[in-house]
């Protein structure tokens, strides 16, 4: 499978009358959630071998972001790429829910999950 581009620069914001819709993907093989991590809580620190993923925070909470070598807090409208075949995670020290939408792009398969650190001791 070749390397999926990075499609932040894609997603684009449509004005209406009533107001605006933000489009992240068009006619391409994606599966999207939306994640709600909990106060104290964070998802494996993990990678996928035939999909990448993009991500936007949603709420004012910042997610505790790391994509490779690279740790930050993001928010709320933040746009991360997270290249197929990069070590990431995304995780919640605050006192709120965060929700963070995902998209992935690419063949989705939870077998695709390799985790390298998983505070619930799954493999």
């Amino acid at each position: 499978m070749s390397e999926i581009h990075d499609k932040r620069d894609d997603v684009f914001t449509v004005e209406r009358p009533w107001g605006t819709f933000q489009n992240f993907a068009t006619n391409q093989n994606v599966t999207v959630k939306v994640i709600t991590v909990t106060p104290g809580s964070r998802l494996s620190l993990q990678k996928h071998a035939h999909r990448a993923e993009m991500w936007q925070v949603l709420d004012e909470a910042p997610v505790d972001i790391t994509v490779d070598d690279h740790q930050w807090q993001a928010v709320q409208g933040e746009l991360v790429w997270i290249p197929q075949g990069a070590v990431h995670r995304m995780g919640n020290s605050g006192s709120v829910p965060a929700r963070v939408l995902e998209v992935g792009f690419g063949h989705f398969d939870e077998d695709d999950i390799e985790r390298l650190e998983d505070d619930y001791s799954r493999a």
